[in-house]
């Protein structure tokens, strides 16, 4: 299930225009409801009511760039709602959705994934958010109740939108998971945009707008925005609060891959990070482990069959197994080429005191 079309997504961004913005009268005629009313964005946008209507109810075939440009303008969408706008408008046509073919981790994110080790805690993300690989440190950062050998099996890799609103024990990881619930849904929204025809993907949406009443909510927003950087507060069940600062590196050949890297923000976060297995701590020091934990199936890549490994050259930590108990608690990119980044990633690393 994905469901959103161009009319849709117009009707979310004007009702979320505010009419004082673009020059309204605010001692004009009450309003029922805020945002715009058709009839005005339909003239400052330049077009006839009829014919903005008909776009806003798909009835309207293709609606050119011009017009799209003047209502963007209107309503000062930003330039990833712009993005997303063009997308639902070249794809407006229905069509048979696509199984695409196995997803594989671009060899030059790999690299550079591999070249990491356990410098900073990292995960390679795929297209929908599955994890393609993870070196320990990120692992334990925020996947520590899930079997470190995870993302090796194709068909149960771990999904991280499925985590994020299905899991409780995820769920109870994040201090801030209100707000980065928001970011997930946007930049889900902003996928869906690039790709809708993904069959996987139009699944995912539709699991987690059945399963979580949370998600169903934030989708029905409309809002679409880019997960690049941002700020994670977590209550860590061995290492206590933390607070770290994620980014996300990307190649220009492999758009779909995304390296999420993980630094902190203050010296007791360093302190504890640098207590990951594998940044040089000896053993003795290092936070518990808990391997082992069967993956919850509603946290699982549904039909995956991509492929991916862990990082080589680190065998993985022992430890026990189990559940972790938690407490209960109610995300610009930048982009570059692999060895630039690597030089980047860690000297970013060492000026965090993590090597």
């Amino acid at each position: 299930m994905n469901g959103e079309t161009l009319g849709s997504f117009l009707r979310t961004r004007r009702d979320k225009t505010n009419p004082d913005l673009i020059g309204l009268d605010p001692v004009g005629a009450p309003r029922r409801v805020p945002g715009l009313r058709r009839e005005e964005l339909a003239r400052f946008a330049g077009v006839s009511v009829g014919y903005y209507t008909r776009i806003e109810q798909d009835q309207a075939g293709t609606a050119s760039a011009q017009v799209l440009d003047a209502l963007a303008s209107v309503m000062r969408l930003d330039d990833v709602e712009r993005a997303h706008l063009y997308n639902l408008s070249r794809s407006r046509s229905p069509s048979r959705m696509v199984r695409d073919a196995p997803e594989r981790l671009h060899h030059r994110v790999a690299s550079l994934f591999e070249s990491l080790r356990e410098a900073i805690p990292a995960v390679a993300l795929g297209r929908r958010g599955d994890v393609l690989a993870w070196n320990h440190s990120g692992h334990e950062l925020l996947f520590g109740h899930l079997p470190f050998e995870a993302p090796t099996d194709a068909h149960r890799r771990p999904s991280v939108p499925r985590l994020f609103f299905l899991d409780p024990d995820t769920r109870d990881l994040y201090d801030n998971w209100e707000e980065l619930a928001r970011i997930h849904v946007a930049y889900l929204r902003l996928t869906s945009g690039r790709y809708p025809h993904d069959a996987g993907l139009a699944e995912l949406i539709g699991e987690l707008a059945a399963g979580s009443g949370d998600f169903a909510s934030l989708w029905a927003e409309g809002d679409v925005a880019d997960c690049t950087v941002g700020r994670m507060l977590l209550s860590h069940p061995t290492m206590g609060s933390l607070d770290v600062d994620y980014q996300v590196w990307s190649q220009p050949e492999s758009p779909d891959h995304r390296l999420e890297v993980y630094t902190p923000n203050d010296v007791a976060t360093r302190n504890a990070l640098a207590l990951l297995p594998g940044t040089g701590a000896p053993p003795s020091q290092r936070s518990p482990q808990s391997y082992g934990r069967t993956l919850p199936g509603s946290a699982l890549a549904s039909g995956s069959s991509t492929e991916s490994s862990t990082v080589r050259g680190s065998p993985a930590p022992s430890g026990s197994s189990g559940s972790r108990g938690r407490r209960r608690r109610g995300s610009s990119g930048r982009r570059g080429s692999g060895d630039d980044l690597i030089v980047v990633v860690i000297h970013l690393a060492a000026l965090r005191g993590l090597l």
